[in-house]
């Protein structure tokens, strides 16, 4: 090798260790193919250029000049603009949009059906039975027991009369205890039937009752001290016609303050016109009275009429059929489809629905001399090698049945304003069939029509104009026990038939 040549290979060497983006790092090991062993490219940056923004005294400066003024003013002025705009479009709104109807003052026992029990040992084997089948009550939801009476008395006998003291054969005052405690936690009020001569023909005694008023007075201060939650008395025409009547009507509702559970006090009328019915409520201070109009009459002319004079009170009146004698509604409803009718017609009426024990299943009435016994057993099929009795299995499948539609109309009317505490307004009737409309404030509307007759009938639903209420031309198929009127479908209100013994609930939204 020349001297040149040496010379030149060590200049080579030299540039390469100046170049400070080829510095060798150390650490063993072969570098990659035309690279030195560890040596790294560093970029050198150029000269950085930072952006502090403008010193205090460069922004004053800016601030005063005419451009950055009127800047500021023109969004200020955009600002104000914007926010008074959005608050007119508010009030705008809260103007024209539709007032929210007030909810009227709703008590226990407007809230869901009335279940009596008068015999507890044809109802559940006893007091303690009751207690056992309080789950079943609260599936369908039933807001309030009337229990009794069970106190002690002879027929006849005013002078054997104690309201405190529970007939041994009813069940004792600690499963009593146990009754309320249950039907509290399940929010199940309880009342307590203090009707003075139960066993006999009267419900009353013959002659001077003042005495007796005075004993049911303090017995239902002894009651409402247990526990119980209201106080149900018979023949209300007759009982406050009684010098004490107001002592006894103090008594159960005396004491009332913000905050504190209302107790009741209950009423039947028997035998009175729907005009009576109303000015009793008007002049006993009764809080809900149970007349017997829809049992006492057949004409829906003249039903119609009782339920046209009661509407506006109707979270004073329960309606039921034979519960204001304690008796099944299957006396009155001698059909399967009968019992739903009316089934559907007490859960969708102005006011609340009162039923006697087994009548969500269809129970068939006593003969009078005994209560029937409850049927609690529907759902245990018969076994796979016993003999087949069609006529129980029928009916069996029909009490299931029956029950499926009375739990079902039971929540809607639990959930549904308008069915609760609705407005009311009468569409149609005739000798054998009504109908009527409930409506609450922006809800869905409800249209009920019954036919208990034996024939079909054509209904022609209208409504003359009012301001609260429209009828659209077709309503859709809400509930119905008419096969030929399929539920969800849509029926012209013009013109719909409804067959023998047939009832419908239609439905229809509300348009502003």
């Amino acid at each position: 090798m020349s001297k040149d040549t040496e010379i030149d290979m060590e200049e080579v060497k030299l540039n390469d260790m100046a170049d400070p983006e080829k510095q060798p790092m150390t650490g063993d090991g072969q570098p990659p193919a035309g690279e030195k062993n560890g040596s790294v490219k560093l970029k050198v940056p150029e000269d950085e250029v930072t952006f502090t923004g403008l010193s205090k005294e460069e922004l004053m400066k800016v601030a005063g000049t005419p451009g950055w003024v009127r800047t500021r003013w023109v969004l200020l002025v955009l600002f104000w603009l914007g926010w008074v705009g959005m608050l007119a479009g508010a009030i705008v709104i809260i103007v024209q949009a539709p007032r929210c109807k007030p909810i009227p003052e709703m008590n226990w026992w407007n809230e869901g059906p009335m279940y009596q029990i008068s015999d507890l040992e044809a109802f559940a084997g006893g007091m303690e039975g009751l207690v056992e089948k309080m789950d079943q009550l609260t599936q369908l939801k039933v807001k309030s027991l009337v229990l009794g009476p069970f106190h002690t008395v002879q027929a006849n006998n005013p002078a054997t009369l104690d309201f405190t003291a529970i007939d041994p054969t009813h069940g004792k005052k600690e499963t009593l205890r146990s009754v309320l405690e249950k039907a509290h936690k399940k929010g199940i009020s309880v009342v307590l039937d203090l009707t003075p001569n139960y066993p006999g023909s009267d419900p009353w005694f013959t002659g001077n009752n003042n005495e007796v008023l005075e004993k049911l007075k303090t017995g239902a201060e002894y009651w409402l001290g247990f526990g119980i939650d209201g106080i149900k008395v018979s023949d209300l025409s007759r009982a406050s016609t009684f010098t004490d009547w107001p002592t006894l009507r103090a008594a159960v509702q005396g004491n009332r303050t913000d905050g504190t559970k209302k107790r009741a006090l209950m009423g039947v009328v028997t035998g009175d016109p729907a005009p009576n019915v109303s000015k009793l409520v008007n002049t006993t201070g009764v809080d809900l009275v149970l007349p017997d109009l829809l049992s006492s009459t057949n004409d829906g002319v003249q039903r119609i009429r009782d339920v046209d004079a009661l509407h506006s009170q109707q979270r004073s009146v329960g309606w039921g059929l034979g519960a204001s004698k304690l008796e099944q509604l299957s006396k009155v409803a001698t059909s399967p489809d009968l019992i739903r009718l009316y089934q559907l017609l007490l859960f969708t009426l102005p006011g609340t629905p009162v039923f006697t024990y087994g009548d969500e299943i269809g129970l068939q009435a006593g003969d009078g001399t005994e209560s029937p016994k409850m049927i609690w057993d529907l759902e245990k099929e018969p076994a796979k090698d016993a003999p087949v009795d069609e006529a129980a299995e029928s009916n069996r499948t029909e009490h299931i049945a029956v029950r499926t539609w009375f739990k079902s109309l039971s929540d809607l009317r639990g959930k549904e304003r308008s069915l609760l505490h609705g407005d009311y307004y009468t569409l149609n009737s005739s000798a054998s069939s009504l109908a009527f409309l409930r409506v609450w404030d922006q809800r869905e509307r409800y249209i009920t029509a019954v036919n208990w007759g034996t024939q079909p009938t054509k209904l022609k639903l209208t409504l003359p104009p009012t301001d609260e209420a429209k009828l659209p031309e077709s309503a859709k198929v809400k509930m119905t026990t008419d096969t030929d009127l399929k539920e969800d479908s849509s029926v012209h209100l013009d013109s719909i038939t409804l067959g023998s013994e047939k009832a419908v609930l239609l439905q229809f939204p509300f348009s502003g």
